[in-house]
This record gives structure tokens, C-alpha cells and sequence, in this order.
């Protein structure tokens, strides 16, 4: 996301509501400011990030990172978060799609610890 103790920009706030707004589908959609950034979370579990540059990552795991790397999407390392490709993030029920996918990926990851 960012550095510790970074400043959240305005435009990376502005997108944070509008993301959040799109997801509610996928179920109890809140976020937090998080190093300049902000977590996207489901019912208390990440499965999102958006950077100090308002770039939208969502999780991934050893099943799912496939698809983001065939996308050619960026891992934000050392974190398994990939960055949604563009013609996904433009339409509402692929963002969807790949959020629930996400979701559940954070739910998972939460159950094995």
C-alpha cells in the first residue's frame, strides 16, 4: 500500500468510496485507512487494497494468481494481492465475479491459522 505512517491522497480516498460502493453485492464491504492507502475488508477479512495511487488489488492464492498473472497484473510484494486488470475493474459483474473470488480466498487464508 504504502509507507507507515504515509498521508491517504484525495484521489485515492475518492476511488476507495466509489470501489466500496460497487462491491456491496459481495456482502458486509467496509474499509480502513492503512499506510497511505486503505483495506478492503468482508466481514472482517482483507481481500482488497488500494494504494496511495489508487490502484485496486485484490487477494490472491496458489489456486487464483493464475488468472491475475495470465491478466499480466503486478503482485503489490511481498503481498499475495494482485492488481485487477483494467477490463475487469470497468465492468461491474467481472469485479464482481473476481471480488467473490477474493473473498473467499480471505476467508480461507483466515481458517487456516
Amino acid at each position: 500500500m504504502g509507507k507507515k505512517g504515509a498521508k491517504t491522497n484525495l484521489q485515492a480516498a475518492q476511488f476507495k468510496d466509489e470501489i466500496v460502493e460497487m462491491l456491496l453485492p459481495v456482502g458486509e464491504v467496509t474499509s480502513r485507512s492503512m499506510f497511505g492507502g486503505f483495506g478492503i475488508f468482508e466481514s472482517g477479512d482483507m481481500f482488497a487494497i488500494i494504494d496511495s495511487s489508487a490502484r485496486l488489488y485484490f487477494k490472491a492464492d496458489a489456486t487464483t494468481k493464475a488468472r491475475y498473472e495470465a491478466a499480466g497484473s503486478e503482485q503489490h510484494k511481498p503481498m499475495p494481492y494482485f492488481e485487477v486488470p483494467a477490463d475487469v475493474a470497468e465492468n461491474r459483474a467481472s469485479l464482481i465475479e473476481w471480488a467473490t473470488e477474493a473473498t473467499n480466498v480471505a476467508h480461507a487464508s483466515r481458517k487456516k491459522k
